[in-house]
C-alpha cells in the first residue's frame, strides 16, 4: 500500500482507564471522533480507585470536584467519597454512550514504536495483538505503580505481606500483630481500622506529616435532593469548593509564611489527642506546612494514641526475621507487614516502552534528562503523542481532574489543527520544550516544595517534575489554545 493511501487501525490510542483515560474517550466521543481504542490492563476500569481498596480508602479532595464537570454525579454520599463510591461511579462512566466497547480490558501496551515513514505509531500489546494508531495517549497516572521498599532479610519473613495498593482482603487482622511501614497519606487512612483489630501495630515512620481535620460530613436529604433537582445549585456548590481550594494555593504558591496559620492549626489538633509528650514529639513535623503532602484525618491521631499502637523510627528498623523485625538489636514479633509507602510517582513509563524518532525510548530520554514534557502533555522527538497528568501537572492544592479536563481540551485542539492543516504528524519543538522546563524551575523557586524538605515532589536532583507550581485556572489559561508556532507539522510523503 503507498503511503499517499495508508490509513492506520485507529486514530487515537488511549493507554489506561482511570480517570485520564476515561474523560479522553468521553470527550473524544462528543467531539464526533468514535476511531478510538482504550487499552486497560487490568479487568476492570478505574485506575487508582480499582486498585486501592484497602479500609478507609477515601478521597482527599472533595466529591463534586473529584468528578468530570461534564458527567456530573448527583448523589455522592460525603462531602469526601470513599473509594467504591468513585471506582462506581467511573464504571458508570465507561458504560454511558457504547464506550465499554473501546475498551479493551487484561490489554497492556507493551512497546509503541512512531513509524517516520507513515507518521503513526505501531503498537504491541501483552496479548500479542498489533496495530497501528495516527495518535498515542498516555493516561497512566502517577499513582498506579507501588513503591516496595526493600527491607533486608524480608524473603525469610513467614507471615503476610503486602502494599496498601494489593490490599490482602483474605487476611483477618483480628488479634495480630502487625508491622505498618510508612505514613503517608494511604496509611493514615488504614491505619484506624488495623488499630482497631490488631492486637498490637507497630507503625515505622520515616518523617511525620501535617495532619489537618477531614471536613466530612454525610450530605443531608435536603441537600442530595437539591443536588438532583436543580442544576444550577450543583454547579454553585462544585464552583464555591473549586475556588475555596484554589484559595489554599496562596500558601503553597505565593508566601509559604501563609501556612503557618494552618501549621498552627495542625499543631493544635496533635495536642488536642497526642497527650504523651514523647509520642507528640515524635509526630511533630519539622519542616514548613505543604513542603510534603498535607494530609486529612479525624481520626489518625486519636489511632495512634492507643494502647495497642507504637511508633518507631524508619532508622530503628535494622533487619526482617522469620517471625518479625529487628528493631534497635531486639526482634519485635509480627504476623503481618503492610506497606503504606506509596508510589513510583516519577517512574511515568516504566515498564512501557515508547520508541520515538530514531527509535529513541522515552524512558533513556527521562532517565538521561529528566523527566520533562511541554505543558506536561508533550515531548520533543515524539510525534503524535500526548500525555495526561504528565510531569509538572500534579497538584498540591486543588482537584486533579480539572487538569485532565483541561489537557484533554487542549489534545482535542491539536488534533483539530492537525485535521485543519491536512497534517499527519505533529511534534512540539525542542525549544518550546525547554523554556517550558526553564518557566517550571523558576517559578517552583519561593513556593514551599523549595523550602528544605525531602519529598516526592522533586527528582534525585532536587528539581520539582512533578507539580504545577500556579494556580489551576492559570494552567486552564496556558492550555486555552494550541499554539501552532510551538509545534512541527509533518505530512506523510506522497
Amino acid at each position: 500500500m503507498s503511503s499517499s493511501t495508508f490509513q492506520p487501525d485507529h486514530q487515537v490510542t488511549i493507554v489506561g482507564a482511570g480517570f485520564g483515560g476515561l474523560c479522553m474517550a468521553l470527550q473524544l466521543l462528543r467531539a464526533g471522533e468514535s476511531n478510538f481504542v482504550l487499552l486497560e490492563q487490568a479487568q476492570e476500569v478505574g485506575g487508582t480507585w480499582r486498585d486501592n481498596q484497602y479500609p478507609g480508602c477515601a478521597c482527599d479532595v472533595p466529591s463534586h470536584l473529584y468528578s468530570f464537570s461534564f458527567e456530573p454525579h448527583t448523589a455522592w454520599s460525603r462531602m469526601y467519597a470513599s473509594h467504591d463510591e468513585i471506582q462506581a461511579y467511573l464504571v458508570a462512566c465507561s458504560h454511558k454512550h457504547g464506550l465499554r466497547e473501546k475498551i479493551w480490558l487484561g490489554t497492556a501496551l507493551t512497546e509503541a514504536r512512531f513509524d517516520e515513514a507513515q507518521n503513526v505509531w505501531h503498537i504491541t500489546t501483552s496479548t500479542g495483538r498489533q496495530f497501528s494508531s495516527r495518535v498515542l495517549v498516555t493516561a497512566l497516572g502517577a499513582l498506579s505503580r507501588p513503591a516496595i521498599p526493600q527491607l533486608p532479610g524480608i524473603e525469610r519473613f513467614a507471615g503476610r505481606v503486602f502494599h496498601s495498593a494489593r490490599w490482602d482482603h483474605s487476611l483477618d487482622l483480628q488479634g495480630l500483630r502487625v508491622a505498618v511501614i510508612g505514613t503517608g497519606a494511604s496509611a493514615i487512612q488504614f491505619v484506624p481500622h488495623v488499630q482497631a483489630r490488631a492486637e498490637q501495630v507497630h507503625v515505622f515512620q520515616r518523617t511525620p506529616a501535617w495532619v489537618l481535620p477531614k471536613g466530612d460530613r454525610p450530605f443531608t436529604p435536603t441537600e442530595l435532593d437539591r443536588m438532583q433537582r436543580i442544576p444550577g445549585y450543583r454547579r454553585l456548590f462544585r464552583w464555591r469548593i473549586y475556588w475555596r481550594q484554589e484559595f489554599t494555593g496562596l500558601g503553597f504558591l505565593v508566601a509559604p509564611s501563609l501556612m503557618a496559620r494552618a501549621q498552627s492549626l495542625a499543631t493544635r489538633f496533635l495536642k488536642k489527642h497526642i497527650k504523651n509528650p514523647a509520642l507528640r514529639e515524635r509526630l511533630l513535623p519539622r519542616y514548613t506546612m505543604g513542603c510534603k503532602r498535607v494530609l486529612l484525618s479525624n481520626d489518625y491521631y486519636p489511632a495512634m494514641a492507643q494502647p495497642n499502637v507504637k511508633v518507631h523510627g524508619m532508622d530503628e528498623l535494622q533487619a526482617v526475621t522469620e517471625r518479625g523485625l529487628l528493631v534497635d538489636g531486639q526482634e519485635l514479633p509480627v504476623d503481618a507487614i503492610i506497606y503504606g509507602t506509596g508510589f513510583r510517582a516519577t517512574d511515568l513509563l516504566t515498564p512501557l516502552r515508547l520508541l520515538g524518532r530514531g527509535g529513541v525510548d522515552l524512558n533513556t530520554v527521562w532517565a538521561e534528562k529528566g523527566l520533562g514534557a511541554h505543558n506536561g502533555v508533550c515531548v520533543a522527538g515524539f510525534p503524535n503523542l500526548f500525555m495526561l497528568l504528565g510531569p509538572n501537572t500534579g497538584l498540591g492544592h486543588n482537584s486533579a481532574i480539572f487538569m485532565i479536563e483541561s489537557q484533554v481540551q487542549y489534545i482535542l485542539k491539536g488534533l483539530a489543527r492537525m485535521r485543519a492543516r491536512g497534517a499527519t504528524s505533529v511534534e512540539v519543538k525542542p525549544q518550546a520544550q525547554e523554556a517550558f522546563a526553564q518557566d517550571m524551575d523558576a517559578r517552583t523557586q519561593g513556593t514551599v516544595w523549595k523550602s528544605g524538605c525531602k519529598s516526592w515532589y522533586l527528582d534525585a536532583k532536587g528539581r520539582n517534575v512533578t507539580l504545577w507550581p500556579g494556580f489551576t485556572f492559570s494552567y486552564w489559561w496556558r492550555l486555552l489554545s494550541f499554539k501552532a508556532g510551538e509545534h512541527l507539522w509533518g505530512r506523510t510523503a506522497r
